[in-house]
């Protein structure tokens, strides 16, 4: 009946949801209708991108640290891969330790220029750090 539809409108409002004429929800035609108009226009598609750096030192051995948050990114050497959106670079900062050597800081840009991790890491960018021994 009429009254029965127009309570199950205002139940429905009190929800938060959104109803036609004919008291039926609407919201499944909404979303399809957003989703549809975001593919159109390739709204909420973003390509990632990969670029990767080859970590080696002499000798050999050495803790990575990205020292953006302190993660220990490996021993070297290493193949290390960041992911991206687009082809931006990326300023990164690493620190070398191994016991009975100075710590070394080296920065680089990181090129995300490849569509794939695995095309990244076929072509990474090589940096050769020489390690000092520590003076006793």
């Amino acid at each position: 009946t009429a009254m029965d539809a127009e309570r199950n409108r205002v139940i429905c409002m009190e929800k938060g949801k959104s109803m036609d004429k004919r008291g039926k929800t609407i919201w499944p035609a909404l979303a399809l209708l957003v989703m549809s108009a975001g593919l159109l226009t390739g709204c909420g598609t973003r390509t990632r991108t990969y670029g990767a750096a080859r970590f080696i030192t002499e000798p050999p051995g050495a803790e990575v640290i990205n020292l953006k948050d302190d993660t220990n990114l490996g021993m070297t050497p290493v193949v290390v891969t960041w992911e991206g959106e687009g082809e931006q670079s990326e300023y990164v900062t690493v620190e070398f330790k191994k016991q009975g050597y100075r710590e070394e800081i080296t920065s680089l840009w990181v090129n995300k220029r490849h569509p794939s991790r695995e095309a990244a890491e076929a072509e990474p960018q090589p940096i050769t750090v020489q390690l000092q021994k520590r003076a006793n």
